[in-house]
Parts: structure tokens; C-alpha cells; sequence
């Protein structure tokens, strides 16, 4: 049985031929023997047997995700388990409710395994950041798994679930997806609900998944996208996921300086070169086209960004929940030292960032400006996605780096996001394909693919073909 292929398992299930509980023991084995990458911080072993033997009981109508073993991002609620976005302020909060993704989950049947290990408030390009230690990459245990994300990417990478669920503010579902050789979507803003996601960005934050195949990713998102009364921001109607015809013969956009930019690691280009080439020669329309705003994508994102981290994260006081300081001696005391002692360094300089954009005096110069452009990047983009189906860049300008190869250069980790923030900052859906890997160190190289927003099901079913016809052999 293919483990890693949810129909596999789903068709042993349901002709009998294999279990609930054995599919989970199966998974938990291999969380046991891969302690090490720590992608896990707290596995619900019992609880997922359980369930699974709940399952193995049930009689009748079976769910559409029966006995799927999903991971969560230690951001996404579940109701009376732990959830602390991998930070120390939030150490052993339970959750009072479940995510709206969560009921969704689990009224289809699935099982979740554990919260898997993240950067603090989802804040990080290489799972550096957390409280609780870095997560290795399976494929190299010197390198970054990437992030925010890493954790629910290992774990896929590493067999130890067949989903995860990740949170992308900026390309932290795509990157580690691109680091660690996974299918990595990030939807549409709107698409799938954020409540019960604890916010780091509320205006760039989206649920979505790790997979290791495009037939998993869509019929996950037949169940976690849809209306929700709880998030006001949702588009209030269902998209269909179910699959359709791809036409083979698309129109497909490339920005140059994606392909020609000094940050680009020479395997990176050299593969998405040779992609373009045989793109055009299998009748594909491939056009360049003109982006000048490449160069502000970064400040624009870390403005807008931080601005809203340092807003959503001023509840974390030391007063209403999570940890608090032992050291005060009056309230004062209380919310500084709390918040001092509670946050780690990477969070600290997003919020005093955020704090300073929004100040007096400079709310014109650098969050209005922000806005602005965000605005221009948004008509730009509709404007390109109405000549054409889709953009085609690099994921990411590198393939995963080692650990602290850019702790002492805070800009250059911004940049690893360069080429996913796009979709955040205009709320298109985008998606990292597992095409290639690197001659130099055998890394994956992940490619990436955007599309108008709301096209969610086309763009899945289109990488379906991508995958099929151009993944390296």
C-alpha cells in the first residue's frame, strides 16, 4: 500500500484490507523513529488510536477524508489541546474552541495526529524562530526545512502523516514546500477560513496544505474551503474543486526578473530556464512581461505585514492569557517584562517595526505608501491575468540553506521570500510544484504557479498536468 497517496489508503479502508488503527500505527512509528527532526511538538498518540478505532467501528456512509492522518500547524486551534504558535508567551494554553478547518476535518472523517513545530507566530523563512528548536530537514539534517511552515512539511516529507495543514503569510507554505520536494498551495485569500488560526497577518494569513500529490490538495480543499459565518473577510459562496479537462495549449507569463535576478542560486535559474524553452516547444504560449515593482515587493510586505503583527499581537499582554511574568512588581512591570520574557527576538523586531510604521509621523511615509502600492500590484497582476492563464517563477531563489547560514543578515532571509509574497499581497492563489533537484547538492526545486484570483480549481487541475508532463524523472 502507498503510504503516500491518500486514495491507496482510502481504497485498503474501505474494502477492508487494511485499518484505521493500522494506518495510524503505521504513522506513529515513524514519528517515533524521526524524533529527532523535531517536526512535532506534541503527537495525540492515543487519542489518534482512538479515534482511528472509532472509525474502524463505524457502520454506514464513511466520510470523504476516512482515516486521512493530518497534521496542524501549531497555530491552528483544536478544542482542548495545546496551541502555542511555537512561542514561549503562549506555553500550555489550551484552546477553548476548534478552528472552523478543524470542524471540518474532523466532521469528514480524518484523524489528526499532533500540532507540528513552527517559527514563533509564523514568523520566519527557515523554522529557526520557534521556542521549542529548529526543524531539520529530512533530506539533509544540516538544512532548513524552511518556514514558517517547517514543521508541517517535514512531516510529509519524513512519512509521518499523510496532510498537514500550514499557514501562509508570505510564502510560508510554499518555500518549505519548495525546500523539502512537497506540493505546497497556498488558496485564494478568502477561500478557506481563518478562524481559529491564531493572526499574524490578517489581511496575507491563509490555511492550506503539504502533499505529496495534487489529487490529496483537491479533495482536502473540497472540505476546508467554503463559507464561514465566523470569518467576515471569506468569499461567501463555494467553489467547486471537482476536476475539469486541462487544456494543454495555455498562455503563460513569465516575469524576467524572477529568472534574472542576482538573489537566483545558478541551479535555480539554469532549471526554470530550461523549463521556459520546453514549455514554448510543447505549444505553450510563453511570453515575458513587464513588472516594475519587483524591487518593493520585499519593504511593501514587511510594512504591511509587521503593521498588522504588531496590532494582533498587542493580546498577548501577560493579562488575559498565556504566560506571565514572575519577576513584576506592578502592572507596568506586568505587560513589559511578560512580553519581554515571553517573546523571542524575531518577534520583538516585527512588532517594534510594525509599531513604528503605524507611529505618528510616519503612518504617511510607510504604511500609507504600502497601501498604495499594494493597490498597483493588485491592478498589475489582474492586468496580466486577463492575457494570460497563469505566471511561472521560482518558489524560492535558493534550495534550502544550512542552519544560520543567514542569522546574522535579517535582510537577506527576508529575501527568501521574494517570489511568494506576490500572491499574498494580492490574494491570487499560487502553488509550489517538486519538478526538480539540484545537480549540486541534490536539493529540491520547487517552481511555482500563479493564477487569477478565485481560479483556484483550474490552477490544481492545470499542476496535475504540469507535474505529469515536466517533473524530472
Amino acid at each position: 500500500m502507498d503510504f503516500s497517496n491518500y486514495s491507496s489508503i482510502q481504497a485498503s479502508l474501505l474494502n477492508g484490507t487494511t485499518s484505521c488503527v493500522s494506518v495510524v500505527n503505521h504513522f506513529l512509528s515513524n514519528i517515533e523513529k524521526q524524533k529527532h527532526l523535531n517536526a512535532f511538538l506534541e503527537v495525540f498518540d492515543q487519542e489518534a488510536i482512538e479515534r482511528a478505532k472509532m472509525l474502524d467501528a463505524k457502520t454506514g456512509d464513511k466520510g470523504k477524508l476516512y482515516g486521512m492522518v493530518i497534521a496542524l500547524k501549531d497555530n491552528i486551534c483544536y478544542k482542548n489541546h495545546k496551541v502555542s504558535a511555537s512561542s514561549k508567551i503562549l506555553e500550555n494554553y489550551i484552546s477553548i474552541y476548534s478552528s472552523t478547518v478543524v470542524e471540518r476535518l474532523l466532521c469528514e472523517d480524518a484523524i489528526i495526529i499532533g500540532r507540528t513545530n513552527c517559527d514563533e507566530f509564523a514568523m520566519g523563512s527557515s523554522n529557526e524562530n520557534s521556542a521549542y528548536g529548529n526543524v531539520l530537514n529530512a533530506l539533509d539534517n544540516k538544512k532548513v526545512p524552511g518556514g514558517s511552515s517547517g514543521g508541517s512539511a517535514v512531516a510529509v516529507q519524513a512519512d509521518m502523516c499523510i496532510l498537514s495543514l500550514g499557514s501562509d503569510t508570505g510564502g510560508s507554505i510554499r518555500q518549505p514546500a519548495s525546500f523539502c520536494g512537497l506540493v505546497g498551495y497556498k488558496p485564494s485569500y478568502g477561500l478557506v477560513s481563518r478562524y481559529g488560526l491564531i493572526a499574524y497577518g490578517s489581511s496575507f494569513d491563509q490555511i492550506g496544505p503539504f502533499s505529496k500529490n495534487i489529487e490529496d490538495t483537491r479533495l482536502l480543499m473540497h472540505v476546508i474551503s467554503g463559507a464561514d459565518e465566523h470569518d467576515a473577510t471569506m468569499l461567501q459562496k463555494n467553489i467547486s474543486f471537482d476536476k475539469t479537462a486541462v487544456n494543454t495549449k495555455t498562455k503563460i507569463a513569465y516575469i524576467k526578473d524572477t529568472i534574472y535576478n542576482d538573489a537566483l542560486e545558478p541551479q535555480v535559474r539554469e532549471k526554470t530556464i530550461a523549463l521556459l524553452e520546453k514549455l514554448k516547444a510543447d505549444g505553450h504560449e510563453l511570453e515575458a512581461v513587464g513588472f516594475d515593482y519587483m524591487d518593493y515587493l520585499i519593504p511593501a510586505y514587511y510594512v504591511l505585514s509587521t503593521a498588522e503583527a504588531s496590532s494582533n499581537l498587542s493580546r498577548f499582554d501577560g493579562v488575559h492569557y498565556g504566560y506571565r511574568s514572575t519577576n513584576a512588581q506592578n502592572m507596568d512591570q506586568v505587560y513589559t517584562k511578560s512580553r519581554t520574557e515571553g517573546f523571542g527576538k524575531e518577534v520583538k523586531n516585527r512588532i517594534m517595526l510594525g509599531t513604528f510604521v503605524l507611529s505618528s509621523g510616519y503612518y504617511d511615509a510607510y504604511y500609507g505608501k504600502a497601501q498604495k502600492l499594494r493597490r498597483l500590484l493588485t491592478d498589475n497582476i489582474n492586468q496580466i491575468f486577463s492575457k494570460y492563464d497563469y505566471l511561472i517563477m521560482p518558489t524560492s531563489p535558493t534550495t534550502a540553506f544550512e542552519f544560520d547560514a543567514k542569522g546574522d543578515d535579517p535582510v537577506a532571509m527576508y529575501l527568501a521570500d521574494i517570489f511568494t509574497v506576490l500572491s499574498n499581497l494580492t490574494g491570487t492563489p499560487a502553488i509550489s510544484l517538486p519538478l526538480f533537484k539540484s545537480n549540486e547538492n541534490n536539493m529540491p526545486i520547487g517552481i511555482q504557479l500563479m493564477s487569477k484570483k478565485y481560479s483556484d480549481a483550474s490552477l490544481l487541475d492545470f499542476s496535475e498536468y504540469f507535474i505529469e508532463q515536466y517533473q524530472e524523472k
